[in-house]
């Protein structure tokens, strides 16, 4: 069976995760990618096709002059409506390229939610730095299509808003922004994975973030599961943006009882979370995701463990310059608690800050069956290693 996998760069979610997973489950794999030469250093096995993956017109004419597909998949942000038209085109399982376009576009997933009444937040798009004159603020910034925090900023004014428009708008030119009610309340994730029949949830994180005015995740705790209410309330803004195929990562803030979206990945959770994930709950995660691509159902038990901590710490530059110094790579159990650090930057780049993920050093991941363990042994790592950046 022929898997066509869409991707832009490389990610540790596909590399680390989806291809072993495909290998795992004999499948011939295709990248389609219009970076291929990163794709070709990290799994020389591969086969890799050049390809303008933004272009789903491309995408199938790529795959119609190739082998006969048995799915078409994509973990990327950018390409989920690419990858939904491509597998409908071939009558492939695959997401609903209506949902995948609600999650990916914020003013649009922001209508839908006030249309059907599940959720109503103020927005307004904009295609000018022209501050909108009904702002409540403070209110958030950012692309409409943006992902990882990239070019979101809180602002308290319409001096302020104006002035960040127009530096992401010089940065960004013809990008369309969204300037939005700020949500306030503390700040989780729902992961979830559905075949379009059944829907499994894999718990969550509750996520901490960097100061204001940025919005950088810094560290990510695991919520085996959210309080039934909570639940319910996202299901069903899931629901109404047509979310239940494959994998999704949904964050949300809660505050007075209330879950309000703040945006829909419909694609699993990144940054190694998803890495973590699969080894925290023992199971074939990246597989499961798969299968559900090549119209398999799920298992209606998963037999994922409920009964274990875990934690994600990202060491963030503070300042731009060069990296020289920072920990290898490393994996270790301390006092019960499995660690594994991946490093992000290699030491002599030089990096500018971009308050966004972009300024991860790396990433520790810590899995214990003890909450306060896991946090104890994590914080000692941190405190152990050093990371110096030099102007």
């Amino acid at each position: 069976m022929r898997l066509y996998l869409l991707a832009l760069n490389p990610t540790d979610s596909v590399t680390e995760g989806f291809l072993p997973a495909a290998a795992r489950l004999g499948l011939d794999v295709t990248v389609l990618s219009d970076q291929p030469e990163g794709h070709h250093r990290t799994h020389p096995d591969i086969e890799v096709l050049e390809c303008d993956v933004r272009d789903h017109h491309a995408v199938v004419t790529r795959i119609s002059t190739h082998h006969r597909p048995d799915a078409v998949f994509t973990n990327s942000d950018h390409l989920q409506v690419q990858a939904a038209l491509a597998a409908a085109y071939f009558d492939l399982p695959g997401k609903d390229w209506r949902a995948a376009l609600r999650t990916k576009d914020k003013a649009e997933m922001r209508r839908r939610l006030a249309a059907a009444g599940v959720d109503t937040v103020w927005s307004a798009e904009l295609t000018e730095a022209v501050a909108p004159d009904d702002a409540p603020y403070p209110c958030v910034l950012k692309p409409r299509e943006g992902v990882a925090s990239e070019d979101v900023v809180l602002v308290h004014g319409p001096e302020e808003l104006t002035a960040h428009a127009k530096e992401i708008l010089r940065r960004r030119p013809g990008a369309v922004l969204v300037a939005e009610e700020y949500l306030p309340g503390e700040l989780f994730t729902l992961e979830t994975l559905g075949d379009g029949r059944h829907r499994h949830l894999l718990g969550g994180f509750r996520t901490e973030l960097s100061p204001p005015p940025y919005f950088v995740e810094e560290r990510m705790t695991y919520v085996p599961a959210h309080p039934g209410p909570v639940t319910e309330q996202v299901l069903a803004q899931l629901d109404a943006l047509g979310v239940g195929f494959g994998a999704c990562h949904t964050e949300f803030v809660v505050h007075e009882g209330r879950a309000g979206l703040i945006e829909v990945n419909y694609r699993a959770i990144g940054d190694q979370c998803d890495l973590l994930l699969a080894r925290l709950l023992e199971i074939p995660l990246f597989e499961h995701i798969l299968r559900t691509h090549l119209g398999e159902p799920l298992p209606a038990d998963l037999g994922a463990r409920r009964d274990r901590a875990a934690r994600l710490e990202y060491p963030c530059a503070d300042r731009a310059g060069i990296l020289v110094s920072a920990p290898a790579a490393c994996e270790r159990t301390v006092d019960g608690v499995h660690l594994t650090y991946r490093p992000l930057r290699t030491a002599g780049e030089r990096h500018e800050l971009h308050h966004t993920n972009r300024d991860y050093l790396g990433v520790l991941r810590a899995v214990g069956t003890d909450g306060p363990a896991v946090e104890r042994v994590s914080a000692g790592f941190l405190a152990d290693e050093r990371w110096e950046i030099r102007p």
